[in-house]
């Protein structure tokens, strides 16, 4: 059977007031640390300062902070980089990913994206080294 788009004739079904979308704050988490981790050049998420005491919530740890207010979303970031990349461009491309990913997919305006660069990922020095005996 083929594919058949749905025409207006078979659009009028579906009224579009028949109930609401709610969407769980922990998606735009998700949303955003997946699409922060996306971009080249970011190694991990860092901690959120303060998750200490936040321990039961799911942004603890994961290196977003989400604050939405009059339907609009503001997002921190927390992100670790990888050695040898520009940290502004690198931080400029996240914070368009991320509004873009949310805009997108959930259809909230996004008012800030703000990145806080918490380290830089180096390699280790004592994972090449060999010990010979």
């Amino acid at each position: 059977m083929k594919d058949q788009p749905i025409g207006k004739e078979q659009s009028a079904d579906y009224d579009q007031t028949v109930g609401k979308t709610t969407i769980a704050p922990e998606v735009l988490i998700t949303i955003a640390r997946l699409t922060a981790l996306d971009v080249p050049g970011v190694s991990r998420m860092g901690n959120v300062p303060g998750a200490a005491k936040n321990l039961f919530t799911r942004s603890a740890g994961e290196g977003v902070r989400i604050d939405i207010t009059d339907d609009m979303v503001s997002a921190d970031l927390y992100i670790i980089l990888k050695n040898d990349v520009n940290i502004r461009d690198v931080s400029r491309q996240v914070q368009h990913n991320v509004a873009r990913a949310v805009s997108e997919m959930v259809g909230m305006q996004v008012g800030r994206v703000n990145i806080h660069i918490e380290d830089i990922d180096y390699p280790s020095e004592t994972g090449s080294e060999s010990i010979e005996a």
